[in-house]
């Protein structure tokens, strides 16, 4: 018997085409960003890394700790539209707090407005709903349970 040589798990000739290609367009795109201003965009990258890893990790795993304590097992309840609703705020802030209301409107002749009152909206259906189905689950888990006998 011969012994076997161990490869490497590579993967489908595409897989590699396709990773390689990723890399090239990432690494066109960092040239092209770094184009300018560099050490600006560098130090923002940075800023944003510590900022996020020193102040704001800190500050949601201590809110999330204190949720787990005292939500218990519930707690995917809150979590979970807390969570879409930030995702929302972070994706669409600049037209939320009108930041970029003037381009927005020139470059789409849109309207910015209302972005604020439909995120708000928003955020109160998820919560609304993760109430809904909360109650509705314990409703039902209350009626599987068998009576009690004194």
């Amino acid at each position: 018997m011969r012994p076997r040589i161990p490869t490497l798990p590579l993967g489908s000739p595409l897989q590699i085409l396709l990773l390689a290609c990723s890399f090239a367009l990432a690494g066109y795109a960092g040239v092209r960003l770094l184009d300018g201003d560099w050490f600006e965009i560098a130090l923002w990258f940075v800023g944003a890394a510590v900022l996020h890893d020193v102040v704001l990790l800190p500050l949601y795993a201590a809110a999330d700790r204190a949720l787990g304590r005292a939500a218990g097992r519930h707690v995917m309840y809150v979590r979970v539209p807390a969570a879409l609703s930030a995702l929302l705020l972070l994706v669409w802030f600049p037209l939320i707090t009108g930041q970029v209301a003037d381009r927005y409107r020139s470059v789409t002749a849109l309207s910015p407005d209302g972005f604020l009152a439909r995120w708000l909206l928003i955020t109160a259906v998820l919560f609304g709903g993760s109430a809904l189905l909360f109650v509705l689950r314990l409703r039902r888990a209350a009626k599987e349970r068998p009576p009690t006998v004194h």
